[in-house]
């Protein structure tokens, strides 16, 4: 799934914090971090990857059904980042620890859940990041189904999109358009680079109210955007 140029993206990504890329959405006007997901063990890494999307939803009938994103799962890869939208569901979970073992097998980078996850333990045991609203004991079988993946998905209040880019880490979530993936990384760059001279000039007695000014902070118009 990765597109021509992706896998040096992520690789860029994963530099990153969420922090950093937040600022930079901020700057372009897009408004793509999810609040309320977050890790279910203290993954101790950014995780950062293409969108793969997956839509679950209410069973409708008693037919037998695939597992939910167990074909996702089954055709993904390292550079990928699984986002199951289960429209902020909590009192069920769509990810477990099953899935975990093969995400891991596949070399996935992480999951992210909109709506309730289980078997967080086993997820840790594995070192699997998974991101999501809740963690419950209860099972989706019988419960919810996989209704579609690879395609667009709503997550909270936005869209996202496969092609998309996403990061997580313990700030949060904030996914990246992938029309918009270029500048915005390049930005974050430029932030994380400003930050690290903020964080120098401190350590060298220079006043923090100096330091944090508004006109110290990057912009659109410098980087010709």
């Amino acid at each position: 799934m990765t597109a021509p140029d992706g896998s040096a993206l992520v690789e860029r990504l994963r530099a990153l914090d969420s922090c950093a890329v937040s600022d930079a959405l901020d700057a372009y006007g897009l408004s793509t971090v999810v609040l309320g997901p977050a890790p279910v063990w203290p993954v101790p890494r950014v995780v950062a990857g293409l969108v793969r999307t997956v839509t679950v939803g209410p069973r409708r009938s008693d037919r037998p059904a695939g597992h939910v994103a167990a074909a996702a799962v089954d055709i993904s890869g390292p550079d990928d980042v699984l986002v199951i939208a289960n429209d902020g569901r909590t009192d069920v979970s769509c990810w477990g620890g099953i899935l975990s073992r093969a995400a891991l097998a596949r070399g996935i980078a992480g999951v992210v859940v909109d709506g309730a996850c289980r078997d967080a333990a086993e997820s840790a045991g594995l070192g699997l990041p998974v991101f999501a609203r809740a963690v419950v004991p209860v099972s989706a079988r019988g419960r919810v189904v996989q209704y579609a993946m690879d395609e667009p998905v709503r997550f909270g209040d936005i869209t996202v999109r496969p092609g998309d880019y996403v990061i997580a880490d313990g700030n949060g979530v904030a996914f990246v358009p992938g029309a918009d993936a270029h500048r915005v990384i390049g930005f974050a760059e430029r932030v994380v680079a400003r930050e690290t001279a903020m964080a120098d000039a401190v350590a060298q007695g220079r006043p923090v109210a100096e330091v944090m000014h508004d006109s110290q902070f990057p912009t659109t118009e410098e980087s010709g955007a």
